[in-house]
């Protein structure tokens, strides 16, 4: 019997009449003869109301007790999923990380899965159940409770579809998939059908929020193959992202063009003298479960660095952070925003690059900075001139 694992993301599963929905629709699945194992988030915003708890009492709260505080969100869901199941007819049951088999390394906050044990949930697929599990945690060869940092579902959902030998994983939140540029900032931006695995991870390690760069790492290291779908719409037919190297999609993948935008509307924009560096992988060491790292380059006499900064924290004080580590030259400002123009290589073609700058220029933005990585242009301009950027970097993909 084929075997499914669909992962619900925290605006999925945020009100009891949303899981009640979702519910039903796992009890038709497995009546349709799949073998179901469903992952789930904390319900809405209530990860961030237990972190702002605990950063109420101190700013830093010591990291093992976090993650004891935050692994209880998902325990909520997937015990209300199941009773929800079990409410419609269909016999269920639901695993916290560590009771799914979930093996992590022994860092809190931002643990890394080492292996994955699934043999409760294949005893209770045999026994016709859905499998709920707690996503975005695990124990550490340790025994002891650790988490896997933001977005940290997807990667539950992934490893145990991987683990499962899963047909499918399909990961549900409030879009219905992954777009060329943000909808809301590009009204012709137009959802992709499909994407390898390759292409979504430079999305996702550029900003892209819709799927979690460590968990398409995985996926991508692994084979897997993932369905990104809104859970308002599930029979829309959302983004297929295919593992590398499908012979299909040989000649398409080879092409060097820009694939997609991914924007960040606040960042934290550093620069100074090559030494200080130092200080801002201080600051990402600190407050590493908040930050993603955009770009940050070291030369010979400079420095700088784009950091995407997570809404849960104070971005003040990651500032106030790196200027008390910094030399006096050094500038720091969270008055930006920043564009991505992701492509595999499109950093090595100097007629993209050229091509991008004569964009903005043409159009009047003024660029604060910008950097040419590889498989990445980074563009750091005004936040009021975020819409009007993106639209005719956009113009590149359609």
């Amino acid at each position: 019997m084929k075997i499914v694992v669909q992962k619900y993301g925290g605006s999925s599963v945020s009100s009891l009449e949303k899981i009640e929905i979702i519910a039903q629709r796992l009890v038709q699945k497995q009546n349709e003869g799949w073998r179901v194992v469903v992952v789930v988030s904390a319900m809405g915003n209530s990860t961030d109301e237990l972190l702002n708890l605990a950063r109420e009492i101190v700013e830093q709260p010591p990291a093992r007790e976090l993650d004891m505080l935050l692994s209880t969100g998902e325990r909520t869901t997937m015990a209300l999923l199941s009773i929800a199941i079990q409410k419609y007819g269909a016999q269920a049951i639901s695993f916290t990380g560590s009771q799914s088999g979930i093996v992590t390394n022994d860092s809190h906050a931002r643990a890394k899965i080492i292996s994955v044990r699934p043999y409760r949930i294949e005893d209770e697929l045999e026994r016709g159940k859905i499998v709920i599990v707690a996503g975005y945690q695990g124990t550490s060869y340790k025994s002891e409770i650790t988490t896997l940092g933001r977005g940290g579902s997807d990667m539950t959902a992934i490893a145990l579809a991987g683990a499962l030998g899963a047909q499918a994983c399909e990961i549900y939140s409030d879009v219905d998939g992954v777009y060329t540029a943000d909808p809301k900032l590009v009204l012709d931006a137009q959802r992709i059908d499909t994407i390898s695995a390759s292409e979504m991870l430079l999305l996702a390690q550029q900003g892209a929020k819709v799927l979690h760069d460590e968990a398409i790492a995985y996926a991508r290291k692994h084979g897997i193959a993932l369905y990104a779908k809104s859970t308002l719409k599930p029979h829309s037919g959302g983004s297929f992202i295919r593992p590398d190297g499908w012979p299909e999609y040989a000649l398409k993948d080879a092409e060097i063009k820009p694939v997609a935008i991914a924007s960040a509307k606040q960042i934290l924009f550093f620069r100074s003298v090559a030494n200080d560096c130092i200080a801002v992988m201080k600051a990402i060491e600190t407050y590493k479960e908040c930050i993603k790292i955009l770009s940050i380059h070291k030369g010979w006499q400079e420095c700088s660095a784009i950091l995407d900064v997570w809404n849960s924290v104070s971005p003040e004080a990651i500032v106030d952070t790196i200027m008390q580590n910094a030399s006096g030259a050094a500038y720091c400002s969270l008055d930006y925003a920043n564009i991505s123009l992701v492509g595999q290589d499109i950093g090595r073609e100097f007629d993209i690059v050229q091509k991008a700058l004569k964009l903005l220029d043409s159009i009047g933005v003024q660029l604060i900075y910008y950097d040419v990585q590889a498989n990445a242009l980074n563009f750091v301009l005004a936040r009021t001139e975020l819409v009007q950027a993106s639209n005719a970097l956009h113009t590149m993909i359609v």
